[in-house]
């Protein structure tokens, strides 16, 4: 089947994209800071996220960019960026004739600056900013020259201004760009310097306004390329501060309460009285009221001065505390809350998954063609379920008449020369041990989106071979299949549905079977959500090995689902296994498997991944799966 042209195939590395993420997180010392890729590397302070930029994909030195530009977010923009100087300067630079030029300068600079106090405090990472540095040098160099080519000359300045900032040499040759400008050059070198003594934003802003200035009527027009990104939106005052909303104003009357502490006052250990400043009896309680006017009490020393938050922490009071109806929060601390909250409690299946419903849907009574088709497919896979029964049964008799020597405990055995000749001497054996059953439970997930409509009747094949094998040896398993409503999807609302052909009680019933011919292809498929609903039931079995098998036939593909739902994928691939619950997908095709959705499926599930070009042949190629896995589980 040949695949339709797709004009964006660009597939994220899920396991570089955890690596940035676990960095950052690292980095800021802050759970709730996100990894975004985008068209140049920034922070957006308001949703609590640090851009990586695109202009290092298909580069040989990817990683080491990608983690250049985190270090230069998280460690960098977020503790030695000040925002009140960066909103100064994009107030004043906004007037100028060049504020792209401006801008783009002050984002090179300024990242210099960040980029050596980077490797003051990070000296592991030097190795990435010398990549990055080298990187950028030969792209600077190719810009100026088709720049000055295209008689782009403010471009051509700005790139002539990256090679002379990261020279090794202060005798950098730079090509004649226009007159005006190369009558200038002299004194630009010479403001140029002043960026290596830079010691803050400030410093840079400086300098930076400078060197506009001076270029104010030489330069002809603005930047056309944006090479680096100053994001106005995050540096906006984002509503008021707890100070603009902290009351400042005296009271009408300014005289003060005679009466001071005796030392004998009351204690109430289960009532809580309140005292404000009308309050002529001292008490230890501490619940206040703003008033308007009242005699000034010195219940927290001899002075007078206005009340604080910080007051309170002198008493101590036993008892549980709920969220008042009258407090008032600034729209920043509302945010971090939302932020700080753990995505294992807020959000249980995962940020990607917040708005998904889980539908679960049981058989109806298999249909007599259904019947007749079963019974003709099972026929079809007899061969390999005879074949492995047989196997699994001469193993665990295999192991019941095998006997055990050389143990610590036991019949003592007729042999007992070693009790001389070795130091810690095995002299027990046992006969006979009891034959176990196979402690294992299995689940399998199938793909039922809209792209199966061609595979899923030879996918049949294989779940019957699964369900056959696994009721001839007695271990319980369940079949599921999975998709999403497109339909019904939307902002707030993804109708997930999971129909359970096949359940834990059913699959050891000699009738179940028929059930799995309900499966059929349907619209989209969100594989996290289902995984992690599948994690749940298996974590609650008491069996001893736990298998998850997802048939699948590409990635994941849903609403608002399409960026992050490799990523979304493998964390859940991730949360099973450490609850160890292995999980491996069997990769459906028919034909040729493309390069790219091989390495999709195998940044999803890591090694524990079996492709299948043809699903035709999918039993001859789940037979040794299940084999290995049955008797790893004896």
């Amino acid at each position: 089947m040949k695949r339709f042209i797709q004009f964006n195939d660009k597939k994220v590395d899920s396991f570089l994209f955890m690596q940035l993420s676990d960095l950052a997180k690292t980095l800021t010392k802050q759970a709730d800071w996100e990894i975004e890729f985008g068209v140049q590397s920034y922070v957006n302070f308001v949703n609590r996220k640090i851009y990586v930029s695109h202009f290092w994909d298909n580069r040989p030195e990817k990683v080491d960019g990608l983690k250049s530009d985190v270090c230069l977010r998280a460690i960098g923009t977020l503790q030695y960026t000040t925002i009140a100087e960066v909103r100064s300067f994009l107030e004043q630079v906004n007037t100028t004739f060049t504020p792209r030029f401006a801008k783009q300068l002050f984002m090179l600079a300024e990242d210099m600056r960040l980029e050596e106090l980077c490797k003051r405090d990070r000296p592991g990472t030097k190795k990435w900013f010398r990549t990055r540095r080298n990187v950028y040098r030969h792209y600077f160099q190719s810009q100026m020259h088709a720049n000055l080519v295209k008689s782009v000359y403010t471009d051509t300045l700005f790139a002539a201004t990256y090679l002379l900032l990261t020279s090794e040499s202060p005798l950098e040759e730079i090509p004649p760009i226009s007159e005006p400008i190369d009558h200038l050059m002299p004194q630009i070198r010479q403001l140029l310097g002043q960026f290596f003594d830079a010691a803050s934003t400030r410093d840079v802003a400086r300098v930076v306004l400078l060197i506009t200035g001076m270029l104010e009527g030489i330069l002809e027009k603005d930047m056309l390329n944006t090479y680096f990104y100053l994001p106005e939106h995050s540096y906006e005052p984002q509503g008021m501060l707890m100070e603009d909303i902290k009351r400042i104003d005296p009271l009408n009357n300014c005289d003060v309460l005679n009466e001071g502490k005796e030392g004998d006052e009351d204690v109430h250990e289960q009532t809580l009285p309140t005292w404000h400043r009308e309050t002529s009896k001292m008490t230890k309680s501490f619940l206040q009221f703003e008033l308007e006017q009242g005699t000034q009490a010195d219940l927290l020393g001899e002075g007078v001065r206005e009340g604080e938050a910080g007051d309170q922490a002198l008493g101590v009071v036993q008892g549980s505390s709920q969220k008042s109806n009258r407090t008032d929060y600034t729209k920043q601390v509302e945010a971090k809350k939302i932020h700080m909250q753990p995505s294992g409690k807020g959000e249980p299946y995962g940020k990607e998954n917040k708005y998904a419903e889980a539908i679960f849907l049981s058989p109806s009574p298999p249909s007599f063609a259904h019947i007749r088709e079963y019974g003709r497919k099972k026929e079809e896979v007899a061969v390999y379920q005879k074949k492995l029964k047989k196997m699994i049964e001469q193993m665990l008799e295999h192991k019941k008449i095998m006997p055990r020597t050389d143990l610590h405990f036991g019949r003592l055995h007729k042999k007992l020369l070693r009790l001389w000749t070795d130091e810690q001497p095995r002299l027990f054996y046992k006969k006979r041990t009891p034959s176990s059953a196979i402690d294992a439970v299995f689940t399998l997930l199938v793909d039922c989106s809209a792209s199966m409509h061609d595979k899923m009747e030879e996918t049949k094949r294989g779940i019957v071979l699964f369900h056959e094998v696994l009721k001839s040896v007695a271990v319980s398993h369940q079949i599921v299949g999975f998709w999403e409503d497109a339909n019904e999807a939307n902002e707030t609302s993804q109708p997930n549905y999971l129909h359970t052909v096949i359940s834990f009680a059913a699959s050891q019933k000699k009738q179940s079977g028929p059930e799995i011919f309900q499966l059929q292809p349907q619209e989209d498929n969100r594989d996290g959500f289902a995984i992690r609903l599948m994690t749940e039931q298996l974590r609650r079995r008491t069996e001893k090995q736990k298998f998850l098998l997802v048939f699948s036939d590409g990635e994941p593909a849903a609403y608002g689902y399409e960026q992050n739902g490799i990523i979304d994928t493998h964390e859940a691939v991730l949360e099973a296994r450490k609850h160890g619950i292995e999980v491996i997908n069997l990769f459906l095709a028919n034909g040729e498997i493309d390069e790219g959705q091989q390495k999709t499926i195998q940044n999803i599930y890591g090694k524990h991944c079996l492709f299948v070009p043809d699903v035709s042949i999918l039993p001859d190629q789940l037979f040794p799966l299940l084999k290995k896995l049955l008797y790893k589980s004896l």
